[in-house]
């Protein structure tokens, strides 16, 4: 067989075994017995309370498991938080915009989770928007038959094309279901009859899916609008990891949480402790227990120990083998395979609290923008490595235009995101974590000018004017409240030899420590790691 073939069988192969199945079968699955537990013994132990840690955490108190969270934050939530400034603002970290379920007419179905009930999420009227040097396109909410009749108006002579990658992405999706619904009991003989669309672009990247049908760059750019929420231009991203999540949402619909993310991150835990599992915050973990290389519980920062009969971290891969424990002989393999991923780029985040309604005063009627200079997607990655904040594109999410009470009255809340590579706040590194801060906050400052200055010119003029409150991130922030490594914002890359089944998995060559979260399948995003502690129980399940 040739080498070509060799791959795609053993690809083949390692999908099969890692498609997920988040319809878990509750009632065959191994439900909690032990109610002895001595006051520091639980189930499972889970490092950090990211939406990866608190889903997991969720499954095992579901089943009558006794799980415990340690957090090394003041609040739980990881990237899924919100703080609190003069005014009564109040700022989301993170969340853009998520896919929901609806029952009974409201959208309050947070994916694996029907028990919780006391979250509601609002539409967003658009589901987004993009601006192009030449076009501005408001993209339908629900509504891919219209998006598509767009894209047509604009480019006519690439009509084929449209049908065809949209076609493609449906069906990327559809094979994916399929095997997901027959739990990977596939035949591999029959595989490229049976899921055509999967065996095609299994090993191509987003780019390469799209030039198959698309010959115009700026259609290209346009199409591939969302690829910043996936951390990769599309000569690198895996096709399937921007096709199935993009496909999704375009037809399923964006919401967003009334009451923030925050509110999303409270449920969790209120459900969790609701059914014997604790959430511990300020409890940072130092160290993994590990005897004959087995987890067995792990030390926090103030030389408390919990003992576990799994241990599941939901921080960052890095960390958790190279500062948690000390077996980097027993893992060489294991650890020489993660030096070969590269690591998601970071973000700059502006957030501001405005003392006027500015918005409604402008008239615009969007939620959520991207704001693009060009069609270059390779040229912007590059930038974004750089730090540079003058010439890439910027997200700007304006929420007043989804629900009464997003913000004070008679004022609006609004962020500003471009992303950004880590090695530029590198210098600054040592210096912020002495709390010699002189230099940085200039540059910090310069940056979040440059930023305003750009949202004021193209889209809020009087903007600056209109500032009530005004605070802004870095990538060295998002170290310091997520100890997310280089603070990555989706993990490792999902790039095509770490992506789906490819990346790393939730089991471990450590016997009873696994992984939940962006860092291991199914990669970042709100959806994705809930997804991700659902499946990484399911792994401890399968296990026990």
């Amino acid at each position: 067989m040739s080498k070509k073939g060799i791959v795609r069988r053993d690809f083949l192969k390692s999908l099969l075994a890692g498609i997920p199945v988040l319809a878990l079968d509750w009632n065959s699955l191994p439900k909690g017995k032990n109610k002895n537990l001595d006051e520091k013994e639980f189930d499972a132990v889970i490092i950090g309370s990211g939406l990866g840690g608190l889903s997991c955490a969720a499954a095992f108190a579901r089943q009558g498991f006794k799980p415990l969270v340690l957090e090394q934050h003041h609040k739980p939530g990881g990237y899924a938080t919100t703080f609190k400034r003069p005014g009564g603002f109040v700022f989301d970290v993170s969340l853009h915009s998520t896919t929901v379920g609806e029952r009974n007419g409201i959208h309050n179905l947070i994916p694996g989770f029907p028990e919780i009930k006391d979250v509601e999420f609002v539409p967003h009227h658009n589901l987004y928007r993009a601006i192009f040097p030449d076009y501005d396109i408001q993209v339908p909410q629900k509504d891919l038959p219209s998006y598509i009749k767009i894209l047509k108006g604009h480019f006519p002579d690439e009509k084929e094309g449209i049908e065809g990658i949209f076609e493609d992405m449906k069906g990327l999706a559809r094979d994916v279901s399929k095997i997901s619904s027959v739990g990977g009991q596939v035949d591999t003989r029959s595989f490229p009859t049976e899921y055509p669309y999967l065996f095609r672009c299994f090993n191509q990247t987003w780019g390469g899916m799209m030039n198959a049908r698309i010959k115009d760059p700026k259609l290209k750019a346009i199409i591939s609008t969302l690829w910043g929420y996936y951390g990769l231009p599309p000569s690198k991203l895996a096709s399937f990891y921007y096709a199935i999540p993009t496909m999704g949402y375009l037809q399923e619909g964006g919401y967003y949480p009334v009451g923030k993310s925050q509110k999303i991150s409270n449920a969790m835990v209120k459900f969790i402790e609701e059914k014997a599992g604790k959430v511990l915050l300020r409890k940072r973990v130092e160290k993994i227990l590990i005897k004959d290389h087995v987890a067995y519980g792990v030390q926090t920062k103030d030389g408390e120990e919990y003992i576990g009969k799994v241990v599941v971290s939901n921080a960052n891969a890095y960390d958790t083998f190279h500062k948690m424990m000390e077996e980097d002989e027993y893992l060489k393999d294991y650890l020489e395979r993660m030096e070969q991923f590269s690591i998601s780029f970071s973000c700059f985040q502006v957030f501001l609290g405005l003392k006027k309604d500015l918005i409604n005063e402008v008239g615009i009627k969007d939620s959520e923008i991207f704001y693009k200079t060009g069609y270059d997607l390779e040229a912007d990655y590059k930038a974004i490595l750089k730090a540079d904040v003058e010439t890439p594109e910027f997200g700007l999410t304006l929420y007043d235009n989804l629900y009464k009470g997003y913000s004070p009255e008679g004022k609006n809340t609004l962020s500003i995101i471009v992303l950004q590579g880590y090695d530029f706040w590198k210098k600054y590194e040592a210096d912020y974590f002495k709390g010699k801060k002189t230099e940085y906050r200039k540059e910090k400052e310069r940056m979040t000018d440059i930023i305003i200055e750009r949202v004021e010119k193209a889209l809020l003029p009087g903007l600056s004017k209109a500032i009530e409150v005004k605070e802004a991130s870095t990538p060295l922030t998002n170290v310091r409240y997520t100890s997310n490594y280089r603070g990555a914002i989706y993990g490792w890359d999902q790039t095509l030899d770490n992506t789906g089944p490819r990346r790393l998995a939730h089991i471990t060559p450590i016997k009873n420590l696994y992984l939940s979260g962006a860092w291991t399948q199914f990669g970042g995003g709100y959806g994705a790691v809930l997804g991700s502690g659902l499946q990484c129980f399911s792994a401890v399940m399968n296990n026990w």
